[in-house]
C-alpha cells in the first residue's frame, strides 16, 4: 500500500509542477491569467486529477477561471502527455481552493471576538 500512495503523490506532485509551467508559459487565455494552482489529487486508479486552484484576488468570481481551465483542459491534458511517463494521462478536473479565503475569514471572526472580549478582560482587573 505504501508505495501505491508514493506514486500517486510523486505523480501528483508532477502533474502540478508541469500544469504550473504550462499555465505560466504557454497559455494566452486572459481568464487563465491570475491562477495559482495549489495541489492535485489522484483518484487510486490514477484516471482522474482533481487540481485545486486558488486566485490571486480572493474576491474574485472563480467561474470564469474554471470555464478557462475546462476549455484549455484538452490542451494541458496534451502537455502532460508529452511531459509524463504514464500509460494513461488522467482526465483533469478543476476545483477552486477556498482554503486561504476560509481561513482569512476565520481570522477576522476570531479579531472580532477578541477585540469584543477585551473590554471585559479590563473590568475583571
Amino acid at each position: 500500500m505504501p508505495r501505491e500512495f508514493s506514486r500517486n503523490q510523486r505523480l501528483g506532485n508532477e502533474i502540478l509542477r508541469t500544469l504550473s509551467e504550462v499555465l505560466r508559459a504557454e497559455t494566452k487565455d486572459p481568464r487563465l491569467q491570475d491562477v495559482s494552482l495549489t495541489s492535485v489529487d489522484l483518484s487510486r486508479d490514477l484516471g482522474v486529477a482533481r487540481v485545486y486552484f486558488s486566485l490571486l484576488d480572493p474576491d474574485a468570481d472563480p467561474q470564469p477561471v474554471i470555464d478557462g481551465l475546462k476549455s484549455a483542459a484538452g490542451f494541458l491534458r496534451g502537455r502532460l502527455g508529452r511531459e509524463l511517463l504514464v500509460r494513461h494521462v488522467p482526465e483533469l478536473r478543476f476545483l477552486h481552493d477556498d482554503s486561504a479565503e476560509r481561513a482569512a475569514h476565520i481570522s477576522r471572526i476570531i479579531d472580532a471576538a477578541v477585540v469584543r472580549e477585551e473590554p471585559a478582560a479590563d473590568d475583571d482587573e
